[in-house]
């Protein structure tokens, strides 16, 4: 690698040899090998101490020479925690303690980086070494500490006064926006100690640290951000989720709960594309959530977008437990329409959720109403092979075992298509149902039967033979 006699002496730690080559007058003490590092630079790495001191006690030695990533001396000692080493460079006052590398890292920045609380402590000590250099990506030795959760070191950087808390990193994200998000209490708790942070500081999305909080579900790091008078619960993000909207898709219910406590939070602010919190909740099934939000006499459960209610969506998923909490609450709209004018008992008896048909049947909705397309329960029923959701349809008087859609496609016609015989079974038992009405296309159900090869259908429908008819 292009190492001078010296070079070798001092990477390999032998003092001796160093004294001896330092005496000449021809040795150049910093006569770097082909990567650019010099004898001091090995010393260094190394953590020879000795060498050091002797290197640096021979005039000429420059300690801030860079190697050809431009890592000087002190930089490299840091990255490998030499506290001996980093003492001994930085006692001296030509020392450069806050030279980058290629990467714009200080030596500070890697101190916090790597944990080495000793050389973090030390640099601090030197009152040039600057506290809110960013590397190229914007951090700052406060913001990885932040990141890391290293409460001490994050204590050593704010006791300097000249730190800066509020350093944004290139995603615009605040020590404190990253120490939220990560679930990192203590660092929270320090940071909202110093006066000039900034609680409701933005994010490149507009979230708050509190709204990060939300998001992970961070009980601890929420009640310190709402313990101060000037942190903003409600803040919503640039698409409009606040922290109780993304508290909600998640299902974190303690998180909710905290939020709901406080009289500025507003249980109903919609986010892009017209969803509340209780629709987020709804739709992804999350009891604990909705039912927190239903203890808020505020909270208004028919806003949504313009096609799904929260009912409408907990019907579509199944999550009987929701639909029953929100059919429970006054002023819910069970017959409210979704998209393409399906009902939430359309959706429960399509899906086959026989809990959920029976809970919405006693509900004063019309158990037969159609689609935009004419689809009605039963025919949705009947077309996926519900056999217990279309016996509780069945003996409903209000439901129509013959009701045809646009195409003229009636359940037994559906179920016959599919090959559901004992849906097939059913239907055939109703009185005055007609078995041999086609669609619009001319198809009757046993002709759809036949096609698809259904035998046993094919079975049902068929018509008895002539009783009267002789062959003799």
């Amino acid at each position: 690698m292009g190492n001078s006699p010296l070079g070798w002496a001092a990477r390999n730690g032998q003092e001796e040899v160093v004294k001896m080559l330092l005496a000449r007058d021809d040795i150049n003490p910093n006569k770097p090998d082909k990567r650019g590092r010099t004898p001091l630079w090995w010393a260094a790495a190394n953590g020879h101490q000795g060498v050091v001191e002797v290197l640096l006690d021979r005039g000429g030695t420059d300690p801030n020479q860079r190697d050809r990533y431009r890592r000087t001396p002190l930089w490299v000692a840091v990255s490998e925690g030499h506290e001996g080493v980093v003492e001994m460079l930085l006692g001296r006052d030509d020392t450069k303690p806050n030279w980058q590398d290629e990467y714009d890292s200080t030596p500070l920045l890697l101190a916090v980086s790597d944990g080495h609380e000793g050389c973090v402590k030390m640099l601090l000590g030197r009152d040039d070494t600057d506290p809110n250099r960013p590397d190229e990506n914007g951090h700052t030795p406060l913001w990885l500490a932040a990141l890391n959760g290293d409460q001490g070191m994050v204590k050593m950087l704010l006791d300097r006064e000249d730190t800066d808390p509020n350093g944004l990193a290139v995603d615009d994200e605040t020590p404190l926006v990253v120490a939220a998000s990560k679930g990192h209490e203590a660092v929270v708790k320090l940071l909202l100690g110093r006066d000039d942070v900034n609680p409701n500081t933005l994010d490149e999305h507009g979230k708050t640290p509190l709204w990060w909080a939300a998001r992970g579900g961070h009980e601890g790091v929420l009640k310190a951000l709402l313990g101060r008078d000037d942190t903003d619960p409600d803040k919503p993000a640039w698409d409009g989720q606040t922290p109780l909207g993304v508290a909600a898709s998640r299902g974190h219910v303690g998180v909710v709960k905290l939020l709901l406590r406080r009289d500025d939070v507003n249980p109903n602010k919609l986010v892009e594309g017209g969803n509340t919190p209780l629709w987020w909740a709804a739709s992804s099934g999350y009891e604990g959530v909705v039912k927190a939000l239903l203890e808020r006499d505020d909270v208004n459960t028919n806003t949504s977008d313009d096609y799904y209610g929260a009912l409408w969506w907990a019907a579509s998923e199944g999550h009987y437990g929701v639909a029953k909490l929100l059919l429970g609450r006054d002023g819910v709209n069970p017959g409210r329409p979704g998209e393409f004018a399906k009902t939430s008992l359309t959706r429960a008896a399509q899906y086959g959720n026989q809990k959920l048909v029976k809970i919405l049947l006693g509900q004063n909705i019309s158990p037969d109403s159609p689609d935009e397309y004419g689809r009605t329960p039963l025919s949705m029923a009947a077309e996926n092979g519900h056999e217990e959701v279309v016996k509780l349809l069945l003996v409903r008087d209000d439901v129509n075992p013959d009701k045809p859609d646009k195409d003229e496609q009636r359940p037994l016609w559906w179920a016959a298509r599919n090959g559901h015989e004992e849906v097939v079974i059913l239907l055939l038992e109703q009185e005055g149902l007609n078995p041999n009405k086609p669609n619009r296309y001319g198809q009757t159900p046993l002709s759809i039967a036949a096609r698809y090869d259904h035998g046993r259908v094919i079975a049902l429908l068929q018509p008895p033979a002539d009783a009267g008819h002789s062959t003799t």
